[in-house]
Formats: C-alpha cells, sequence, structure tokens
C-alpha cells in the first residue's frame, strides 16, 4: 500500500522500486475519485499523469539524471496556467478557455521532472475566505465535511489536506494560501512579493498576488520554493536575487532567534479564546526553550483589512476590464437591438459571481472622480506608513508571530451573508501582502471542537530561510 510523509523519503520509495512513479499516480487517481465529493479538483489530468509516471520510471531505470522533484505529483489552483489546459479562475466567465503557455513557475515544476496531477477548485478569481465563491460549487474540508476549507486556494489545501497530490500550489493575495492551510491543518507558504514570477498567474491584485506553496512539511515547502523562485524576464515585479539553496541551507540546529508578537493581535476582541490561550501558552514555551519573545505595540492593526480591500478591489477593477465576453471566454447572448455596450453588460452580469461583482464594483467607485484621494490615495499612505514600521521592527527581530485566522474553520454557509465578517477573517494574513514580506502558517494546534489551526510566523523581504529554519524548529516544539 503506497503512502505519502515527505519528497525525502518518497525518492527513497522510488529508488527501490522501478515502477514507483505509476504505483503513486495510481494510488492518487484511486485517492481522488473516492474523495471527489469534497470538490477539490475541477479536472484531473489522469492518462497524461499515467503518460508521465511511465516515462519517469523509463528514465530512471535508464540511469539518467533525475530532476529534484523527480515523480513528485502537483496539483495546480484554477488559477495557474499550464500550457494547453483549461483555466477557468473557477469562473463562468472563462468557460472552455484554454492555456497558451506555461506559468513560469509551472515551466520550472516540469524541468525538475514534477508530474501535474489537475486543476484544483476556487474562490472565483481567487476572491473568497471559504470557497463558497466558485461558479463550480463549494470545496468541502475534509476533517468535518460541513466546514468550509478557507479560500481561496481551498481546494489545494484540501488536495494536500486529504492525500489527493503530494504539493499543490496556490495564490496568496491576502492570505489565500495560509489562511486555507490553517483550517486544513496543512503547511501554508507565501512568499517575499517578487520571490516567484507571477508570469502565468490570472491577476487579482497585482501588487498583492504571489504563487504560494502547500504541502505536508516545511523541508516540501523549501524544496519547492527553491524551484519555483527567481527572476524572470516575462514578469518584471520577479526579483533578480539569487536564491538560496533552501533544501540543503535549512539549518535543523537552534538559532537564537528573537520573535516579536503584536500584543493588539492577541488581545484582538474577534480572535477565539481558545486560540488566543493556546498562542501565549506556546509563547511561553519558546521562551522556557531559549528563544527571546517580547510583545511589540501595533497600532496600526484595526486599519489593515480597509486598506488591503480598497486597494485589492481598486486593483481587481482594472485586472477583470479585459474580460469582456468579445475575445475570449463566456459571451451573453444578444438580441438583434444590443450593443456593443449590452454585449459587455450582459456577459459580465452573467459571467461573474456576485462576490466578483461586489469587489469590481468597490474598486471601480474607490477610483472615481471626487473619490479617489479620500480612499485609494489615504489607502496608499496607510500602506507606506505600514512599510515603514514594519522595517523598524525588523530591526530589532528576526521573526514576527500570530494567530493565522480569529477562528477554527467555519460551518459552510456561516458567513455568506455578511461580506464584512467574511471580510474580518483575514485581518492576520493581509498584512504580509501590504507590505510584501514573506509568511507561513504552521499547524500546531487542535481545538476542542476538534478542528486544526496553525501559527503565522513571518519575517523580514527575501529570509525565507530564517523562516522555514525558524518555523521547522517550531514544529519540533509542537505541543
Amino acid at each position: 500500500m503506497f503512502s505519502f510523509q515527505s519528497i525525502k523519503n518518497y525518492q527513497t520509495f522510488l529508488a527501490e522500486n522501478s515502477d514507483g512513479c505509476s504505483v503513486a499516480v495510481n494510488h492518487y487517481l484511486s485517492e481522488i475519485e473516492k474523495n471527489k465529493h469534497l470538490n477539490s479538483f475541477l479536472e484531473v489530468f489522469a492518462a497524461e499523469a499515467l503518460q508521465s509516471a511511465k516515462e519517469l520510471d523509463a528514465k530512471r531505470k535508464a540511469g539518467k539524471p533525475l530532476g529534484k522533484l523527480h515523480g513528485v505529483l502537483i496539483a495546480l489552483k484554477d488559477v495557474i496556467c499550464y500550457k494547453d489546459h483549461q483555466v477557468s479562475a473557477s469562473s463562468k466567465i472563462l468557460t472552455n478557455f484554454t492555456s497558451i503557455y506555461n506559468a513560469t513557475a509551472v515551466e520550472k515544476l516540469l524541468a525538475e521532472d514534477a508530474i501535474i496531477i489537475g486543476r484544483n477548485n476556487c474562490d472565483e478569481f481567487a476572491m473568497g475566505s471559504s470557497n463558497e465563491n466558485s461558479a463550480f460549487g463549494i470545496v468541502k474540508n475534509a476533517i468535518d465535511e460541513t466546514r468550509v476549507p478557507g479560500g481561496s486556494s481551498g481546494g489545494s489545501a484540501v488536495a494536500v489536506q486529504a492525500g489527493l497530490s503530494m504539493i499543490s500550489l496556490g495564490s496568496d493575495t491576502g492570505g489565500s494560501v495560509r489562511q486555507p492551510a490553517d483550517f486544513c491543518g496543512v503547511v501554508g507558504l507565501k512568499p517575499t512579493y517578487g520571490r516567484v514570477s507571477r508570469y502565468g498567474l490570472i491577476a487579482y491584485a497585482s501588487s498583492f498576488d504571489q504563487i504560494g506553496i502547500f504541502a505536508n512539511t516545511v523541508d516540501d515547502a523549501a524544496l519547492v520554493l527553491e524551484i519555483i523562485a527567481g527572476a524572470d524576464d516575462f514578469d518584471s515585479t520577479a526579483s533578480e536575487q539569487k536564491v538560496p539553496f533552501y533544501s540543503s541551507e535549512l539549518k535543523e540546529e537552534k538559532k537564537s532567534y528573537r520573535i516579536a508578537y503584536f500584543k493588539q493581535a492577541l488581545e484582538h476582541p474577534g480572535l477565539d479564546k481558545e486560540i488566543a490561550s493556546s498562542i501565549q501558552t506556546y509563547i511561553q514555551t519558546l521562551k522556557d526553550a531559549g528563544y527571546i519573545v517580547e510583545t511589540v505595540d501595533f497600532d496600526l492593526l484595526n486599519y489593515i483589512v480597509p486598506t488591503y480591500y480598497i486597494l485589492t478591489t481598486a486593483e481587481a477593477s482594472s485586472n477583470l476590464s479585459r474580460f469582456d465576453g468579445v475575445k475570449y471566454g463566456y459571451r451573453a447572448d444578444l438580441n438583434k437591438e444590443d450593443d456593443l455596450t449590452e454585449l459587455y453588460k450582459k456577459s459580465r452580469s452573467e459571467g461573474f459571481g456576485k462576490e466578483v461583482q461586489r469587489r469590481i464594483l468597490l474598486g471601480t467607485f474607490v477610483l472615481s472622480s471626487g473619490y479617489y484621494d479620500a480612499y485609494f490615495t489615504k489607502a496608499q499612505q496607510v500602506r507606506r506608513m505600514l512599510c515603514d514600521q514594519t522595517k523598524k521592527i525588523f530591526e530589532e527581530y528576526d521573526a514576527i508571530i500570530s494567530p493565522t485566522v480569529p477562528t477554527t474553520a467555519f460551518k459552510i454557509g456561516e458567513k455568506s451573508d455578511d461580506p464584512i465578517e467574511m471580510f474580518l477573517a483575514d485581518i492576520y494574513t493581509v498584512y504580509a501582502n501590504l507590505v510584501g514580506i514573506p509568511g507561513i502558517s504552521i499547524p500546531l494546534f487542535k481545538h476542542s471542537n476538534g478542528m486544526p489551526f496553525g501559527l503565522q510566523v513571518m519575517t523580514k523581504h527575501f529570509d525565507e530561510l530564517s523562516l522555514l529554519s525558524l518555523s521547522k524548529q517550531m514544529m519540533q516544539l509542537k505541543p
């Protein structure tokens, strides 16, 4: 019986089994079929995955050099382009659209012998915190199917959580990797803005979006980041900074990290009392283990969510204007008297879901004449203040820790009628996107309601090595 613990263990299995890739693919295809009611996958590339496995097994038998991800099965959130495959952002408006190129991240995965197993369901255009906004139905949390998996990368989180893929890629605009990782009890990594190319990622908010990684272990996340990170001629925002060999440089020995946490975050009235208590106890565990953990004041916490939603919806209004029913995707049926403007109106009204429409309208409003300075310009000023304050914190500390989410996974439908309450669920995660720093959610705790929850760790720009090393050490101190 095949089982997966980590990429390292899997590679040992492959070395001992000549048909190991084929065995693994058949196992995962069977698991996906058994768990299709979770609605994690929109499409499974079964025939291609089996063919790739056969070719990789032959490559291994022939003694040829193997890629770092040889035979590793990876699922893609339905906002990441895979050449000659459909990509829809889980939206009706991209019905039957097929990508004509690979995202840079996908190109790098394939170059290292990875197998793409399928594409995952998500909130439409990555807009949501529960995966209830997909045009293709909700995704269910595998631990408790009455609860959401988080969003917007809920399908990708469940793919790893339920053992339907070894790794999955998501996108993180305001916590869309870290929040579902928390709800599903897996590792969720958002790299520094610009650490991974966004080429081939369908845009939501271009100055926030970043491709992220779901994995079972910190080591697996480190290896995948090492492969997909780096400069890209197709993305001018991708950093030219050298990419460390995270997988080999990840240190197990303890460094005397200085860690900060925000007093306002742990005392926030919206934070579940049991989550707050567990994190406070864990902070003492860290102190007892020799870490320096200190509280810092952060009086901008309550400005984070409104700033985030003003800026991201403004960018979304611009980015989504290209989906007009003319060049590709869904086109509404017209009456004889309808003109081009009516085509736009009908196609966009019928093609976009309610949450996407809400955010486009909000973004258009804050960019409109008479409101631009009052909202958009003010939000940009707050973003600058956040960046300045963050820089000062990292002059004294190596990392910041916080809750990932205020509550554990909530019931399906529980917050659907209250968009404000849904937005506030992002209070701890959007900060890292506003200032562009890397963040990770690591699964450390279990609530009395039976659901997992994690701890969020953040470090300064491009210091993913410290982020991953500290996270690995923290996992060893798991309660």
